[in-house]
């Protein structure tokens, strides 16, 4: 790809960038949320072709102006954003718009059989014939990335692949890439994870406000380097969590427990009881199926009248039966699928930061734009957020600039309980290092603070005191001084550890 432009709006969003990949190696393409990363790589498949610039399959020049036309050339894309339809069986969504026939019927039954071939060749044993939508996050990931291997591609690019992956799942992938590697393929992948940068990587990109700005072996590359390049300037710390002085308890959880309604006397959270004072990051580790989102879920309202148990705030009673009442009570949820649940991505930057505090901007049941739009600026300057307008819709932004809108949501309504479910997720390390810096300015103003990360540097360092969760249950609660990741992943499986 040689000189390659793109502007949205009069917006220009890539100048003059460039990147090659050889056969057999893993090319990392790094930079901040918003660098122009997601937007290079769907003009290589296709997604925009209104762009400046040449793009060369070996000597052949090339100009897809379709999806599908970059398929024919053999060149897949794992996005960021998963594309699963969720009402469909897992079957039909990993062959979807390359289905199997039999004269003029669908032939489910060889893509029953295929897809469950490529899934366990992915240590994935499900029931394809279930919708997607039946199961979790991490699930659909692998589904995802079934769906694209599944085309045989010889250039595959994966974007964010191991966001909502457990650490044997990543191991499976980091197997299969390898495995792809071995065979010829050409591998683009994006993360803003610094440990698999340096784990995949033969060589590394880095584009920064949409331009190139280096390229290397990663090999000789040193962390600090990178980083730079990235951000523009150094960071002296990558997890700076400054420890507040905590108050009297702010949340009070006894004995909660979540029915499970697809398993008749079962819970998805079962007896599970902590407090967190004000002040305070309580984190909650433990591995898929854990119970963690769920119970975050719960506290918010979620399960509505299918939870039991006890729950204080600042010593009084609270029944969490639905998301208003814990809004009104100073709870918000920050889930980890902002595109499902946590924005309105057809809605602008102040519709999606006042969403959740309306009654605030609309006295007397008129809302007014001017204080809604003054609000979200004053979140997006506090944020950092990178916008061309406020008025942009927030699916034309980055994912960490997405993030951010979700965070100003929240912060909106004035909270005294923080509940974060992977609050850095697809986010950059620059923005990681805002988030905890956020983090700890709450802290600091007395807001409890319930942090649940896969990310487990971030998870030991950011934590206050840590809770581990087995199927459901509380297996392990660790101080800051005596949690350690061995301790903690085999308190997630279900082993006895001492604290």
């Amino acid at each position: 790809m040689d000189r390659i432009c793109k502007a949205f709006s009069g917006v220009q969003v890539l100048s003059d960038v460039g990147f090659d990949l050889y056969s057999g190696e893993v090319h990392v393409l790094a930079g901040e949320n918003g660098a122009g990363k997601s937007t290079l790589i769907k003009i290589l498949g296709g997604v925009y072709d209104d762009f400046t610039g040449q793009i060369n399959l070996g000597p052949e020049p090339v100009r897809f102006k379709s999806v599908n036309e970059a398929f024919a050339k053999g060149i897949s894309i794992i996005h960021q954003e998963l594309s699963l339809v969720g009402p469909m069986s897992v079957a039909e969504n990993i062959f979807l718009g390359r289905e199997k026939t039999r004269g003029m019927l669908l032939d489910k039954t060889s893509m029953a059989k295929q897809a469950h071939k490529r899934l366990v060749s992915l240590g994935l044993d499900i029931d394809v014939s279930r919708p997607v939508a039946d199961f979790p996050l991490g699930t659909q990931q692998m589904i995802e990335i079934c769906k694209a291997l599944a085309l045989d591609c010889r250039i595959i690019v994966m974007d964010e692949p191991t966001s909502a992956l457990t650490e044997p799942e990543v191991e499976k992938l980091f197997g299969i890439i390898e495995k792809l590697k071995n065979q010829g393929c050409g591998i683009i992948y994006i993360t803003h994870k610094m440990e698999e940068i340096y784990r995949l990587a033969d060589r590394i990109t880095v584009l920064r406000d949409g331009r190139h700005i280096a390229t290397a072996a990663a090999a000789g590359l040193d962390k600090e380097k990178l980083i730079q390049w990235m951000v523009g300037r150094e960071l002296n710390q990558q997890f700076p969590r400054h420890l507040a002085k905590t108050g009297e308890v702010r949340l009070e959880v006894r004995n909660f427990c979540i029915r499970d309604s697809s398993r008749k006397g079962r819970h998805k959270v079962d007896n599970v009881s902590f407090r967190v004072r004000a002040g305070e990051i309580l984190g909650i580790a433990g591995l898929a199926g854990s119970g963690r989102s769920q119970l975050l879920g719960g506290i918010f309202g979620t399960y509505g009248k299918s939870v039991t148990g006890r729950i204080k705030i600042d010593g009084k009673q609270f029944r969490p039966v639905c998301p208003k009442k814990a809004v009104k009570a100073g709870i918000a949820l920050l889930t980890n699928d902002r595109k499902e649940n946590g924005l309105v991505m057809e809605m602008n930057i102040v519709q999606n930061t006042t969403l959740a505090s309306l009654s605030g901007f609309s006295p007397g049941g008129w809302l007014r734009p001017k204080s809604e739009t003054a609000a979200a600026a004053k979140q997006a300057q506090s944020l950092q957020l990178k916008a061309a307008s406020l008025d942009q819709p927030v699916e034309s932004l980055s994912g960490g600039n997405q993030q951010k809108v979700v965070i100003a949501k929240w912060i909106q309504t004035n909270p005294a309980i923080l509940l974060l479910d992977e609050p850095t997720r697809g986010v950059d390390v620059g923005a990681k290092h805002e988030i905890y810096q956020l983090m700890n300015a709450w802290s600091q103003k007395g807001i409890a603070i319930v942090l649940i990360t896969s990310e487990m540097p971030e998870l030991l360092a950011m934590s206050d005191r840590i809770i581990v969760m087995h199927r459901g249950r509380i297996t392990a609660e660790f101080s800051r001084e005596s949690a350690t990741q061995e301790k903690i992943l085999a308190a997630a499986m279900g082993e006895k550890v001492p604290a």
